[in-house]
């Protein structure tokens, strides 16, 4: 099953695979698994394949490169996100939204995909030094040239969702959602729907808050989670915690507590497609069955009573990535 991503976007899976975990943020990969999982997703239908020249520092591009070798370029579709600056180190330095930063990202992230168009670019986050419409100006001349076939944008608020959508259609907005972070209900996912503008969501099991085996893991200094502010000390206790209702309420069920959390995305509307964060065969498997789930209207009030508004102790990111969230401003 395929529906288009907003009014102006391409025919997308019902889910998409974020592919960032293979390359970065999450601890080493096992390059074959992640290779296979890729491949599984294609197999089983998915063909929104989501990345950003910054994960892994180009690493992540290549690999799609190498997993999508032979495949027929009209059977996937590649949403990816520049902009973030980083240094070798991996350190962060900031968005860089200039026109011309845009396409010099473009030039290399065609080239590292192996591939003549984009099919969804966008700024991963907002550059507060360059105007919105600058930087989605500089995107649309690409669409004209071809190499960008939509475009969409991440973590923008609605007042920058609205002059973004003046200059060039904006089919989506990727942003984090899920039932401990719902923050998108309160402006942006109204003006979304007002201007036909679909969600692409992210981190809708927590960023592995959801994964039954959590108690079991390791965060090491390399996983993004080790200095984020929902995962340390008294913080990740609270969030543990929440998870009683959502482990019964799975059990009730006969399905796992990341087939609820991502059933629960997909039962919020048909403008929402839930990027399912898989580097493993097993946990795309298990995430697929979540297709199979139908919440009804009583179930879906149930989890949204057991999981209000701002749930979560502590903030989605460390405070300097707060600062970078124009989506935080409403």
């Amino acid at each position: 099953m395929k529906k288009n991503i907003g009014k102006t976007g391409p025919a997308s899976s019902v889910l998409g695979l974020g592919c960032m975990g293979m390359s970065d943020f999450y601890g080493p990969a096992d390059r074959n698994e992640s290779i296979s999982t890729l491949k599984l997703a294609i197999e089983s239908g998915i063909n929104l394949l989501d990345t950003g020249d910054f994960y892994g520092m180009g690493h992540n591009e290549l690999l799609l490169a190498e997993a999508l070798k032979g495949v027929r370029r009209e059977n996937y579709l590649l949403s990816v996100k520049f902009g973030a600056q980083r240094d070798p180190s991996g350190a962060w330095h900031g968005f860089d939204g200039r026109p011309a930063a845009v396409k010099t990202s473009l030039a290399y992230s065609l080239k590292r995909l192996n591939t003549e168009y984009i099919d969804i670019y966008r700024p991963a986050r907002l550059d507060p030094t360059v105007p919105i419409e600058e930087t989605i100006g500089a995107i649309a001349d690409m669409v004209k040239a071809g190499y960008v076939k939509h475009i969409g944008l991440s973590e923008m608020g609605s007042e920058t969702i609205r002059r973004a959508n003046l200059i060039h259609p904006i089919c989506d907005l990727q942003i984090e959602y899920s039932l401990i972070s719902r923050g998108i209900e309160q402006s942006v996912l109204h003006t979304c729907r007002e201007l036909g503008i679909a969600i692409t969501a992210y981190g809708v099991l927590s960023r592995g808050l959801f994964d039954p085996a959590w108690e079991s893991k390791v965060i090491t200094d390399g996983d993004f989670r080790s200095r984020s502010p929902r995962f340390l000390g008294e913080n990740l206790q609270k969030n543990l915690a929440t998870l009683e209702f959502l482990k019964n309420f799975a059990k009730e069920k006969k399905a796992s507590i990341p087939q609820i959390a991502i059933a629960w995305v997909l039962a919020k509307g048909a403008d929402i497609f839930p990027l399912i964060g898989c580097r493993r065969t097993m946990t795309l498997k298990d995430s697929l069955k979540a297709l199979d789930i139908k919440l009804s209207a009583q179930e879906v009030q149930a989890l949204e009573k057991a999981y209000p508004l701002g749930i979560a102790a502590g903030s989605r990111y460390a405070e300097p990535m707060m600062s970078h969230l124009d989506s935080e401003r409403g």
